[in-house]
């Protein structure tokens, strides 16, 4: 039981950290700021680590490849970016924009802590996961 739970876990984590990487990259042009830019690189790089502590774990549960965001996801992704900042391009909406999906990651990454039962390796990564997003959701929220 714990071992299916687990791969389920490593899964939403890996969705939800390739996801962040996608709308940081979908948005990055739009932002004017550098301070801003350097803290979404930033950003981005944790986000990379935990897909790389997954890529290291991952075969302990499974087999197979960990699950991914899909074309159609991305896809909605961009075109929901595109749409929401195609008459306010600042900084500031663009910010909002990045708030609600980290937001949305860790609420995520509590139900996944707090439902499931998974293994203390696991239950660590999750907890960098959410850790990790409060405090750039913390540091965006400055840039509102």
């Amino acid at each position: 039981m714990k071992e299916k739970e687990s791969i389920n876990v490593l899964d939403e984590l890996n969705k939800g950290a390739c996801m962040g990487i996608d709308a940081i990259n979908f948005l990055f042009d739009k932002i004017e700021s550098k301070d801003l830019k350097v803290i979404l690189n930033k950003q981005c790089e944790e986000y990379q680590n935990i897909l790389n502590r997954i890529a290291e774990i991952y075969p302990d549960y499974s087999k197979k490849e960990p699950h991914e965001t899909n074309a159609i996801n991305k896809a909605m992704t961009f075109w929901g970016i595109e749409m929401k900042t195609i008459t306010d391009k600042s900084d500031s909406k663009v910010v909002e924009l990045l708030l609600q999906g980290t937001n949305m990651g860790i609420i995520e990454g509590r139900k996944l802590l707090n439902h499931k039962c998974t293994d203390q390796e696991v239950e660590i990564l999750i907890e960098k996961y959410i850790t990790m997003q409060e405090d750039y959701y913390d540091i965006l929220k400055e840039y509102l």
